[in-house]
Formats: C-alpha cells, structure tokens, sequence
C-alpha cells in the first residue's frame, strides 16, 4: 500500500485537515481519512488537490498556436481560422501526431489536467485513404497518453458531411471522413486497449457533419456506460444553417431527435435560448466549456448564470490548445461572466461562495461525468490522481486553505502546480514532467518538418 500524508486536501466536501491519502497497486484510492496522524517517515505535502479533467482536445491544433494570429482581407471569424486549420492538419503524419501529442499532454499534466478527453477527428491518411488499421491515428494519440501518463477518454468523431442536410464532404476535409461503420470500426479495434487510464467513447462531431440516422445507428451499438460528446451551437452561423435546414436551433433540434442524458457532452453550446438552457440542465448533461479557444475564435459567451441556477452540469477543457492551463479557462470562464454581467463573483452557489472553490468542484464533476472514467476526486475507489502546489510561492505561503484556490485562480500567471501524480505514480516533479526533455525534442523535430512543407 502506497500513501501521502496531506497536511491540507480538497476533499468532495472541501478542504480538510491532516488527510492521509493511500492507494493500491492498481492507482485507486483504497482509502482517504481525514483528521488522521501521519506516520514517522509517511511523505507528506502541504496542499494537495485532485487534478482536473480536460473534457475537450484536439491534440494536433497544439502545433498551430499563434500561427493564425493575423487579419485577412475579410473580417476573420471561426470559419476563415477553420480554413486555415484544415490547411494544416493535411500534411501531418501519424507519428507527428504523436510527437505533437505528448507535448501536449506534457505540458496539460504540469499544469494542473490528469486526465483528457480527446475528441479526435484526423482519421485518414492525407489522401483520404483509410489506414490499413482505422485506428491508427487514435492509437498514435494514446500511445502518447501512455508515454506521459495522463489519463485519457479516446472519442473517435464520425464526421461525414459538410453541413446540415448531408453537404459533401469538401477536398480539404478528406483526412476527416467517417461513416458509421468507420467510427464502430475504430472503436471495436481500440477495445483491447481499455484499461484503467484508457477508455473509449464516441463524438459524433457535430449536427452539421452528422445525420441524426448516423449518429442513431452509432449509439444502438455502443456500450451503454460510454460518453457520447458533440459540438453544438458554437456560432451564430451554425444556428442560422440549423433553422435554415430544419426549422429547429441546434440544441432544439439536438433534444427532439436523440435521447440525450447524462453521458452528454455538449461542447460550447455557446448560443442558447432560455429553453435550451433548462433542457440541458433538466437532462443531466455537461456543458464542455472552453473559454480560452471560444474567445480566440470569437464564439460567444456560454449563459453560465442560469444554467447553474438550474443545477447545469459544466465542466472545461483546452480545445485548439491557445493555453494549457486549467487556471487560465476557469479564470476566463468567471471573468467572462463578469464582464457580461457587470458584476463580480458570479460563479457561486448557495452553499459555496467561493468562486475559485466553486469553478474548480464543479469542473472536476462535469469533467469526471464527461470523461466516463472514475476520477475528479479525492475519495476511496477514485482513481489516484492529485496535484500538489507549490506553498513555498509567495502567493500561497502561509494562507489559510479556504484562500487557497481563489489565491490559485485568480492571482498572477506562475504555474502554482509542484508535482503530479497521476493513477499512482508520480509523473511531474518540481514542474518537471519526467520524460520532458525526450518529448520537447521530438515536438521540435515535429515543427521544424510540418514548417518545411508549409515553406
């Protein structure tokens, strides 16, 4: 039995006292006591946290940031940086896809995410042949998830059309191309890999890029249990294309068509009507909010306030990857609100007024109930992931712990994360990831050849 003795731990009730923490060989929690006395010898740390779940990534997008950062002849929005996105991603190798991967589930891990999930769509080859495996590309992102130790919910996206009413495909979306039976492919070859640090879900990519058939035919034969996540809603243009094709806004014509519940993930569902907001809320789905990206592509600010007055579900992920932190989207998400509002402190709850404590539980629960995997807590039968901060930085030393997560979001841009620990072992020490120098050498190597085809 392996065990930390937590002088200071966040507890699913909060923060609690002298928590010794213990784990089995497996990486679950087998037991958390608080109020406990450490043992002579038992390693001990001040702050201990669960780590946080990123509930949305595209992994390969992390080699494109700040490369779109630049005005063209048109007022740039989410389409014309889509244009560009599809520019890139048509060249890139399945083993660049892991190198850039890695790098990316390196730097997630130092600050602060234990576990993804991948809403992965770049299937084929740049010709837009299938690969002899269907799978490999979606191997290529675990086997990173493997190499850095991050847990990982693998969603392959079945993605068939250009837009609402079955609009072909376009050239540069080949490598995209999924059918049904592809996407059921693809998962039956990843089975074999599901484990405890691995499970595999399904995203049908969006209302524009799926047919309600498809994405009916996908789900009458996957497991029950697994996440289903989708894009919704994200732009103004993608409402109107919605009641242009079916008279219905996205989310309307989402929850008249398919039985959506808990294991939904709507990820932005940026543009909602006041009676979008309580379906969603009433169906126990999770809002995926990415507030760094959104803002980037200029989406649009999610109606957080009342869709957690009627007990909304929320949780964040990284998306194109502009930023790595899970800080900086549940900062981004609050002060968002703020400056919708024109108030402060509006992610709260009758019970918890801490904005930073708040933000941080809700998102490790939408993000555990998204993920499809036992995590976002430090609690017997959980996986053993935690994070521990750095209480010798000045913004942490010697507050009381109540303080401590407001002082951790909201204040000064250092990553305040030391070590990680992810399904029992630890893989960041000292803001080290343990394989960091291997990893950034290949992303180097990665950049240098996918700069050389650009030239």
């Amino acid at each position: 039995m392996k065990a930390l003795f937590a002088h200071h731990a966040l507890l699913p009730e909060g923060w609690r006292k002298n928590v010794l923490l213990q784990w089995d060989e497996r990486g679950n929690f087998s037991a958390v006591q608080a109020d406990a006395v450490a043992a002579p010898g038992l390693p001990s740390a001040r702050l201990v946290m669960p780590g946080m779940v990123n509930l949305h990534s595209h992994a390969f997008q992390r080699a494109l940031g700040g490369l779109t950062e630049f005005a063209g002849e048109a007022k740039d929005s989410f389409w014309t940086w889509r244009d560009l996105m599809y520019r890139f991603a048509r060249n890139i190798t399945p083993e660049q896809m892991e190198a850039i991967a890695a790098q990316l589930y390196s730097e997630c891990l130092r600050h602060g995410y234990t576990s993804m999930c991948e809403f992965h769509y770049v299937q084929r080859a740049p010709d837009g042949s299938m690969y002899p495996q269907a799978s490999e590309t979606a191997q290529r992102v675990i086997a990173a998830a493997r190499q850095t130790g991050i847990g990982i919910t693998m969603l392959p996206v079945l993605y068939s059309y250009a837009g609402f009413g079955e609009q072909p495909l376009k050239p540069e979306q080949a490598r995209f191309r999924t059918d049904a039976r592809d996407v059921l492919k693809i998962i039956g070859e990843l089975e074999p890999l599901r484990d405890a640090q691995v499970e595999v879900g399904v995203a049908p990519h969006s209302l524009r890029a799926a047919s309600v058939a498809q994405i009916k035919e996908v789900l009458a034969h996957l497991p029950k249990a697994r996440p289903v996540h989708i894009h919704i809603a994200e732009q103004q243009g993608e409402v109107q294309q919605s009641l242009d094709f079916s008279g219905k806004r996205p989310v309307q014509y989402l929850y008249q068509q398919l039985p959506v519940d808990a294991r939904w993930c709507l990820v932005h569902a940026t543009h909602l009507t006041p009676d979008e907001v309580t379906a969603i809320a009433q169906s126990g789905a999770v809002a995926g909010l990415c507030p760094t990206t959104e803002a980037n592509l200029g989406d649009g600010l999610f109606p957080l306030e009342s869709f957690l007055e009627q007990g909304g579900r929320i949780g964040v992920g990284s998306d194109s990857h502009v930023s790595q932190s899970a800080v900086e989207e549940l900062r981004w998400l609050e002060y968002g609100q703020r400056l919708l509002h024109q108030r402060r402190n509006i992610a709260v709850s009758g019970s918890e007024r801490r904005v930073g404590d708040f933000l941080w539980q809700a998102a490790l629960q939408g993000g555990a109930q998204a993920a499809g995997r036992p995590v976002g807590a430090l609690a017997a039968g959980k996986r053993a992931d935690l994070i521990v901060l750095d209480d010798d930085h000045p913004n942490l030393d010697g507050i009381d712990a109540a303080d401590v997560l407001g002082c951790f979001v909201f204040s000064g841009n250092d990553n305040l994360v030391r070590d990680v620990m992810v399904g029992g072992h630890w893989v960041v020490r000292g803001r080290e990831h343990a394989a960091q120098q291997a990893i950034t050498a290949r992303f180097k190597k990665t950049l240098a050849e996918l700069r050389e085809l650009r030239a």
